[in-house]
């Protein structure tokens, strides 16, 4: 239960505060407006991700019956964190600021712990 509200929260994070300042930040670029367009699909998506995630922990919360449907959340949300740490140690430092390690590990972690549990 935990996990999907994280999950709630960074939708509400990502896909309204984190959307409204990154795609300004696409905008006043000179990027082409199809790398625009893909970049805005692309932070979109996660969003979507994130709300699929966070409804189906909900769902597994109330229907234990359903605890396989938390495997897959939990390794994509244990891979993108990683993703995030990879590059980070890669050099890519700006990473080290951003909430998105951080929230995929914290709900990766927590699925794994409720699986556990």
């Amino acid at each position: 239960m935990t996990a999907a509200a994280v999950c709630f929260l960074a939708v509400g994070a990502h896909g309204i505060w984190g959307r409204k300042i990154y795609l300004g930040l696409i905008d006043k670029t000179n990027l082409p407006a199809r790398e625009k367009s893909i970049s805005a699909v692309s932070w979109d998506v996660f969003t979507i991700m994130l709300s699929v995630s966070g409804l189906s922990l909900l769902f597994v919360a109330f229907n234990r019956h359903a605890i396989l449907m938390a495997y897959p959340i939990m390794a994509i949300h244990l891979m993108g964190a990683c993703l995030f740490f990879f590059f980070m140690a890669k050099g890519h430092k700006e990473l080290v600021a951003l909430p998105g390690a951080y929230l995929m590990g914290a709900i990766g972690v927590l699925t794994l712990l409720a699986i556990q549990g």
